[in-house]
């Protein structure tokens, strides 16, 4: 069989050029105002559009840098070099101390926006584990406890963000409050959320959140999560209710998405089309458990090959891992995994799936893995050492199989994120 690894790849790296900041910022952002542009970023990209943001009123608009700051809060490793805008890097997907002092030092700096000033704030995927701050009467540990047993419970993310955002001094809105002294706030997303819904962006901070404190209880009590008693107090306090539409605090902002994940499938499937493949497009907002979404297309692989067909099966979205085990991985590594195991004795198939922020679970640290790809090499190295998918499924442990075989995809921070690329390349 013809090595489809240096395709894979190709497609994968073509989802990620798409929605670059370096690409799709510049064209959206605001003349200078008056007074300051006070830039906030927040996310797996918010360096990298932080820089974007330097070099076009810095560079093209030629704004004098006492004119520019901010402060930019991204993953650990995920950081570049920036004049005015100050980088913090923190982290994700579990927060730390780093995006707690961020996040303080955000709000306080939006308090003092003027007049005059622009509040420019530029989010994209991970901006929700970037941005801490938690509610009154919740300590910092609490807080992290809520995101652990929230990201264990399989919950998908905007379960998880309802109830972020009702623990939070920044989610939901309240960014907006605390800058409602500017003379106009611009929010620029690149979304990594299934249907582009601006309040799940990085738990919309600075647009009307439409979900409520009794939502995220019942979220809570859906899961049975065991939250600490402090926790249970706050959701039910009134006074953490996210802001609404008729919040005073959004009469001059202004939401834009530059970068969605349609812009990803937009781009693989020219390329895959050009590769002589019929695709197979099942869309940009797939959600629900990665084992189960790997089953279905397992099959769909299966009928493709029966009927020699030449096809490209294309999805995106974010799929969710219920953990039971003690292993590593993510929901990608999860999916290319079950897949292993269900096409491991047909021929003709190779697959990739990975995160376009270039991490899927993993440790927070730059050299995790976004993915993984498999194919009959794959194959070939489970039987040769003598690999079980179904045992390291059960104990959630896709990385450590992956690792074994070869087949971890890791490209290192992207500085982007539209969230995940799934490519099966039936032949």
């Amino acid at each position: 069989m013809t090595d489809r690894r240096p395709l894979l790849r190709a497609l994968y790296d073509a989802a990620v050029a798409a929605a670059h900041p370096d690409i799709v910022l510049a064209p959206h952002l605001k003349p200078a105002p008056k007074g300051r542009v006070i830039c906030f970023a927040a996310g797996k990209g918010a360096a990298a559009m932080a820089a974007a943001a330097e070099r076009h009123y810095l560079d093209t608009l030629q704004l004098a840098p006492e004119r520019l700051a901010g402060i930019a809060t991204t993953r650990h490793g995920h950081g570049v070099p920036t004049r005015c805008i100050r980088v913090v890097e923190a982290g994700h997907p579990v927060p730390d101390e780093a995006g707690l002092k961020g996040a303080a030092d955000t709000l306080e700096l939006a308090k003092q926006a003027g007049p005059d000033d622009l509040l420019l704030v530029l989010l994209s995927g991970g901006g929700s584990a970037n941005w801490i701050a938690p509610a009154d009467g919740i300590t910092f540990a609490q807080k992290q406890a809520v995101n652990r047993a929230l990201l264990r419970s399989g919950a998908p993310i905007g379960e998880v963000n309802t109830v972020r955002k009702h623990l939070s001094r920044i989610k939901g809105g309240r960014l907006a409050r605390a800058g409602k002294n500017a003379a106009e706030i611009v929010t620029l997303a690149i979304s990594d959320v299934p249907h582009e819904e601006p309040s799940a962006i990085a738990s919309g901070p600075t647009v009307p959140d439409p979900t409520t404190l009794a939502d995220a209880r019942a979220i809570v009590a859906k899961y049975g999560l065991d939250l600490d008693e402090a926790v249970r107090r706050a959701l039910n306090e009134a006074a953490n209710e996210s802001c609404k539409a008729d919040d005073a605090a959004f009469a001059s902002a202004r939401f834009e998405l530059i970068a969605c994940p349609r812009q990803w499938p937009d781009a693989a499937v020219k390329l895959a089309k050009d590769a002589g493949y019929e695709v197979i497009d099942l869309g940009a907002d797939l959600e629900g458990d990665a084992r189960e979404v790997a089953g279905d297309h397992a099959r769909l692989a299966r009928e493709a090959r029966a009927a020699g067909k030449r096809v490209a099966i294309l999805s995106g979205g974010e799929l969710t891992v219920t953990v039971r085990g003690n292993g590593r991985g993510g929901p990608n590594q999860e999916y290319a995994l079950a897949l292993a195991e269900l096409l491991k004795d047909t021929s003709g198939i190779a697959a990739l799936a990975g995160d376009t922020d270039g991490a899927d679970g993993g440790a927070g640290k730059p050299t995790d893995p976004a993915g993984a790809i498999i194919d009959a090499a794959t194959f070939a190295a489970m039987k040769a050492k003598q690999l079980e998918p179904e045992a390291f499924l059960d104990n959630n442990d896709a990385t450590a199989f992956f690792a074994a075989t070869g087949d971890l995809l890791v490209p290192g921070p992207t500085l982007t994120n539209v969230n995940d690329i799934r490519v099966i390349l039936v032949d």
